[in-house]
């Protein structure tokens, strides 16, 4: 067998991606390796949202060159994901070692690819948007795998936020049809998944034709997968304002295996910074929308994105954010500094905020976001929980899992309970996470 060794960056439509290539190149006889020193092939499941992300690919790159040229030429590199999408023609250009660019929508034809640079001694660029021949051509999952696993069910962008380079990257919506996410799913609950992470650009834009022949929404569809026998949770990710559903938000409230969390980007609290950004919401739609989802899924916990100096942004447009944060609360938030991403209307905009600034700002909210972050997990110390455990802790013996609000937990003990969803007693709270222990009720010494 051949060794494989991928890199993957970025998100989990990324880790999604890079465990498919993996099966793809299975029965050609490539197997999974843990370094890139000894691998016949290294792919690099790139992602282009953060600044510098093509320097660090590029960096990554002149460390595999060294490794190549020491093996004589040994080594098949290629570069997938969103950086060989938009940079496909320049990486072939600025690094002599590339074997492979291939984007995300094509990451399908990679044993095609391989097969002709063995013909014919030299790269291979494939950069098109074929979604839908992408999904066709994808073997079915074979093998094993985790407790939790991830399904993209949606891809692309039509939002055309103006800072995000994703609807030129992963192109147009597209959502796969509901009988081939289904027997995915399927495949997956068989194969020893208890929850499965709905994944997507937009996932709640999911539109995808139903075996009936109607769209199916993305309500209908977690609908449909919560029969599946054996699958007992499920979720989904990343969502956009405008797309939260009336029927979405009733599956919150009727659909119990639709885990009490939601990740719901809103990027800024400025009306003046959500229009220049394109979001087409405003800060009043946002915290309305998060009302509706509260009554109908009272405790659920809700996690968010956000940007600080964007173009333009004032202390009073930051402050605006800051004034959301608090009145939403979040028990999870990712916040980012502006980075301008080449060939979006951001990255050309004038009033372009100072580093300094930008740096105090995300201080700042980075701060009030752990504060409350840091509260909601308090409040869960004294309260059990159904953990679902994923994987070897630390200790022997241990295990570590997720709660239905996504948190850690490790609970000593359970190490044989790997694959299983056991009722935890939440004991203390850690930096990273959360410390339990199995049964639902207090041991004595804490009862005491």
């Amino acid at each position: 067998m051949k060794k494989l060794f991928i890199k993957t960056y970025g998100c989990q439509m990324n880790v999604y991606d890079s465990a498919r290539m993996a099966e793809l190149l299975a029965p050609i006889g490539y197997a999974r390796s843990e370094t890139a020193d000894d691998a016949d092939m290294v792919v690099l499941n790139t992602c282009h949202i953060r600044e510098k992300a093509a320097e660090k690919v590029y960096s990554e790159l002149g460390r595999l060159k060294r490794i190549k040229d020491a093996r004589g030429g040994a080594m098949t590199i290629a570069v997938a994901g969103c950086v060989a999408q938009a940079e496909g023609a320049e990486i072939l250009a600025r690094q002599s070692a590339v074997d492979i660019v291939v984007g995300p929508q094509s990451y399908h034809r990679l044993p095609e690819m391989i097969a002709r640079i063995a013909r014919q001694k030299g790269h291979a660029l494939e950069t098109d948007f074929p979604a839908r021949d992408k999904f066709d051509s994808l073997p079915k999952q074979a093998g094993s795998t985790g407790p939790a696993a991830f399904l993209t069910v949606q891809e692309g962008c039509d939002k055309f936020c103006t800072f995000c380079v994703v609807p030129y990257t992963r192109g147009a919506e597209y959502s796969r049809p509901v009988a081939q996410v289904e027997a995915e799913a399927r495949a997956l609950a068989r194969q020893g998944a208890r929850e499965i992470t709905l994944l997507g650009q937009n996932v709640n834009a999911y539109d995808g034709e139903g075996p009936d022949g109607a769209r199916w929404s993305l309500a209908r569809l977690i609908a449909r997968l919560a029969e599946i026998e054996g699958l007992a949770r499920l979720r989904f990710t990343t969502s956009h304002p405008r797309d939260m559903r009336e029927d979405l938000i009733a599956a919150h409230r009727d659909i119990p295996k639709l885990m009490p969390y939601l990740h719901l980007p809103v990027q800024s609290g400025s009306d003046r910074i959500l229009d220049a950004m394109n979001r087409r919401h405003t800060r009043e739609d946002y915290l309305r929308l998060v009302a509706q989802i509260r009554d109908a899924r009272p405790g659920i916990a809700l996690s968010s994105d956000f940007i600080v100096g964007f173009p333009g942004e004032s202390d009073a447009d930051f402050e605006d954010t800051l004034a959301l944060v608090r009145a939403v609360g979040y028990a999870q938030a990712f916040s980012f500094k502006y980075s301008a991403r080449p060939g979006t209307p951001a990255a050309s905009a004038g009033k372009q905020v100072p580093d300094a600034v930008k740096d105090a700002r995300l201080r700042a909210l980075q701060e009030l976001l752990a504060a409350q972050q840091a509260a909601f997990n308090a409040a869960c110390a004294g309260r059990a929980m159904p953990v679902l455990f994923e994987k070897p802790g630390r200790k022997a013996g241990q295990a570590v899992g997720r709660s239905p609000y996504l948190q850690p937990v490790h609970a000593d003990g359970a190490a044989a309970l790997i694959g299983e969803i056991r009722e935890v007693f939440i004991e203390a709270v850690l930096p990273n996470s959360l410390k339990g222990r199995l049964g639902g009720a207090p041991s004595r010494a804490a009862a005491e």
